[in-house]
């Protein structure tokens, strides 16, 4: 269930959903394409929203993202709804999500109905299949999310673009949202990528004369340089469409999370020097990457990206996150011989740490036996090698591990004790195959293993979230830093949390200063 606080004076009609005549109008942000950014001005809104005494209450009918987290509910829900959730000052919950189609790379994905997995959907027949059961989750969602908060505003996220022409006719989480509660619409385009008067311009065109009423307001996201510069560009798009922009947002200088693979493809390194290189595996089948975002804000550490096919380097550690396909990543790095470069770094007194599916590669062995992998690579049966770095077998079931957590940690050692919180969110049971030790109090959630004279150590963890604890954080990378003979970073350091806060309090001050909400919240 949902959880959380209440504040201004909105409702809906029991069970019709038909916003009541004394409500305030919901709110949504369309962008012009995927990557619009969308998902931060969401997120910028709701805190907004929350700082003029109101209870905004983030909702994104149907997202499609592998980058999920796990509500305390039990269920799980994708990563961008949950921040936006925190900068509304609630706790997330899968009603915000209540449609989450996972991908798993072959023209299929995992569709989740309000956190719960309903079953694996192939693109030609999604819509044939899952529409109406699709509805229904987001019909229910927004009812919880009434019943929970009869007080609050709806503040919508679309999705892509609204106005594809293929799928208009079977949208379900954009136009047909709007027009089914009335909502007041915001249009982001990014000006950054170029071309913005005809994403704008374009994006109207194909509106239908029922929906075009619903854009209330242009948002021109990304801009660099001096905003008066835009003044006859923001002229000419108020004369031309009819639609007043209430806005120019600058290009922030913050290193805020990637809201989907394009923005992770797309992240440049953010420091041109830095006492740690740490490279993370970009495997074919990422998931999870949210997991590191608290390494991002440490100023000392340089993390790279690397895929199949590029160099390893000597990194001072390798991180492999979450997977969406465990065996299809592992055979990725076995046939671009990233495996092999990754055994020899361990070899030779590298530093690896595994993250759910990171981990199961790792291992001695991955077993298959329903085939739950989809298109695995070939092997023995449902019997395939992993990288032999960490003494465990890893056998997939159909069952899924989703839960909370909260462990001491048993590794690394210090001075004093330290808790790790965070979720699971895995198929597949772990266990060691010969004497380990346990990276937590709790069994089965994580191992380490030291390798060789050179002062090496392989670790890996099924929790999510393992690097947001701020001083558990800070003695891992005193691990590296001792390995380079540099002074320790204080353990005193907030839990990631504190830092995200900032960062929403930082977007909201943008958001405010340069964006007029007023004709929006007519």
């Amino acid at each position: 269930r949902c959880h959380g606080r209440s504040g201004s004076n909105i409702g809906f009609v029991a069970g019709s959903l038909e916003p009541m005549r004394s409500m305030q109008r919901p709110l949504m942000v369309l962008g012009t394409s995927s990557g619009a950014g969308k998902t931060l001005m969401t997120a910028a809104l709701c805190r907004v929203l929350k700082r003029r005494g109101e209870q905004p209450l983030p909702f994104k009918g149907q997202n499609m993202s592998n980058n999920a987290w796990g509500a305390g509910s039990g269920g799980e829900m994708a990563y961008s709804q949950a921040m936006q959730a925190w900068a509304a000052g609630l706790e997330p919950c899968c009603a915000m999500n209540p449609v989450l189609r996972k991908p798993k790379g072959d023209s299929t994905s995992e569709v989740i109905h309000l956190g719960q997995s309903v079953g694996t959907a192939r693109a030609e027949h999604y819509y044939r299949d899952w529409f109406r059961p699709g509805w229904q989750a987001i019909r229910s969602g927004l009812t919880e999310l009434q019943q929970q908060w009869p007080d609050g505003r709806l503040v919508l996220e679309g999705a892509g673009s609204p106005v594809e022409v293929n799928l208009q006719r079977r949208d379900l989480t954009n136009l047909r949202l709007a027009q089914y509660l009335h909502a007041n619409c915001l249009l982001v385009a990014d000006i950054e990528r170029g071309g913005v008067f005809a994403q704008i311009v374009g994006t109207l065109a194909l509106l239908r004369p029922v929906e075009r009423p619903l854009i209330k307001g242009i948002l021109i996201n990304r801009f660099r340089g001096r905003r008066e510069l835009f003044d006859q560009g923001r002229t000419w798009l108020e004369e031309n469409t009819g639609v007043p922009v209430l806005g120019v947002m600058p290009w922030l200088n913050e290193l805020f999370p990637p809201e989907d693979s394009l923005d992770l493809l797309e992240r440049k390194p953010s420091r041109g020097s830095a006492d740690l290189d740490i490279a993370v595996l970009r495997l074919p089948s990422l998931s999870n990457f949210s997991d590191l975002d608290p390494l991002e804000t440490e100023a000392t550490v340089q993390l790279r990206w690397v895929a199949p096919g590029e160099e390893l380097g000597v990194p001072d550690a390798v991180v492999i996150p979450g997977s969406k396909q465990t065996l299809r990543d592992l055979h990725a790095m076995r046939s671009s011989g990233l495996a092999t470069a990754l055994q020899a770094y361990s070899a030779g007194g590298g530093h690896v740490f595994g993250i759910c599916g990171g981990m199961q590669m790792l291992g001695q062995e991955l077993e298959d036996p329903q085939g739950l992998e989809g298109d695995a690579p070939p092997g023995d049966s449902h019997r395939h090698a992993g990288l032999g770095l960490l003494p465990l077998r890893t056998v997939f079931t159909d069952r899924k591990t989703l839960r909370q957590h909260s462990s001491a940690a048993l590794w690394p050692l210090g001075e004093s004790p330290l808790q790790l919180e965070g979720f699971e969110l895995h198929h597949g049971r772990t266990t060691a195959s010969s004497p380990c030790q346990q990276l937590c109090s709790e069994s089965e959630l994580g191992w380490v293993k030291r390798v060789g004279d050179a002062g090496g150590v392989v670790a890996g963890t099924y929790l999510h979230g393992v690097f947001e604890s701020g001083p558990w954080r800070r003695r891992w990378l005193n691990q590296l830093r001792a390995h380079k003979k540099l002074p320790f970073l204080s353990e005193q350091q907030p839990h990631h949390s504190r830092q995200r806060e900032a960062l929403l309090d930082r977007l909201a001050d943008a958001f405010e200063e340069h964006i007029n909400l007023e004709p929006l919240l007519r």
